[in-house]
């Protein structure tokens, strides 16, 4: 059975990790596993089916693929850590959102050692679609690993040979995606306040009837920056990164970057936990917080 080895047990590592249990032999790390909530994760590996490793070391002996499944902030670290211990055939696929030159600094440590490295854009959100969240892979291992993962029941696709070019179509994606998120919750935490969201959101909708202005749409959008408001400020890091090695100036993105945070601070400033506003309706959350 093929061995794999998640690095991150997070919210998509816990996803990978149960979904793959019952088709490959999956052995978990996370740097938690050293902290006060290491008997709750480890709880959660058992119940999900698969095995707490006592180290990155531990998990990374035997594997046959690595899955990085960290924080923007930790990617080129983990794969630096990683570097020493893979062996020969090893595969590392970093599904972490940074910018391509952070990845082909990740992928020259991975290489120097003695495992291959391939750069995967996850192109979804990886809940509700979970292993059907599309994947774009790209190194000179892309192919083998695309099918690999696919065997899995992944929903992944060779994009590219070099190291860096899906992490550049993920991050100019994030641009628009997370953008649109902060100028949702910059809009219509305003237009509340002025009492003429209605009006907003009955505008928004005739020029765009079909994206949901008038339905779900906006509580989705807010709901992304009050839930995963300080991880995607993270990310929108590396994406200002990725434009300004570019020459492009990355001024919409710092502020997306700026916005991203500032909900998320200010519920932990009110002790609001995103939990609190479970049905999320994006009117009471503003409310709440005002």
């Amino acid at each position: 059975m093929l061995r794999i080895a998640i690095v991150g047990f997070g919210e998509a590592g816990q996803i990978y990790a149960q979904d793959l249990a019952g088709a490959a032999n999956v052995r978990v790390w996370d740097k938690k596993f050293l902290s006060p909530h290491a008997e709750h994760l480890r709880g959660l590996a058992g119940q999900t089916g698969v095995q707490p490793a006592a180290s990155l070391a531990d998990a990374l002996d035997g594997a046959d693929i690595v899955l990085s499944l960290v924080t923007a902030s930790s990617a080129l670290e983990v794969a630096e850590q990683a570097a020493s211990l893979l062996r020969t055939g090893q595969l590392f696929l970093d599904f972490n959102s940074v910018a391509p030159g952070t990845r082909r600094a990740a992928a020259a440590a991975i290489i120097a050692g003695a495992g291959e490295y391939l750069d995967v854009a996850v192109m979804a959100p990886v809940p509700p679609k979970r292993l059907a969240t599309p994947l774009l892979i790209g190194g000179p291992a892309a192919p083998r690993a695309a099918d690999t993962l696919t065997a899995l029941g992944c929903n992944a696709r060779a994009a590219s040979e070099r190291i860096g070019d899906v992490s550049a179509i993920k991050m100019c994606r994030s641009v628009m995606i997370k953008g649109l998120e902060a100028l949702t919750t910059e809009c219509l935490s305003a237009a509340r306040q002025y009492g003429v969201e209605e009006a907003v959101l009955a505008s928004l909708h005739a020029s765009f009837p079909s994206l949901g202005w008038n339905d779900q749409l906006p509580h989705y959008l807010i709901s992304r920056v009050a839930e995963h408001g300080l991880r995607r400020a993270e990310e929108m890091g590396e994406v200002v990164k990725t434009l300004q090695d570019v020459g492009v100036a990355a001024v919409m993105s710092h502020a997306t970057q700026q916005v991203q945070a500032a909900l998320p601070a200010k519920m932990a400033e009110q002790g609001v936990r995103y939990s609190d506003f479970q049905p999320f309706v994006w009117q009471a959350a503003t409310d709440r917080l005002r």
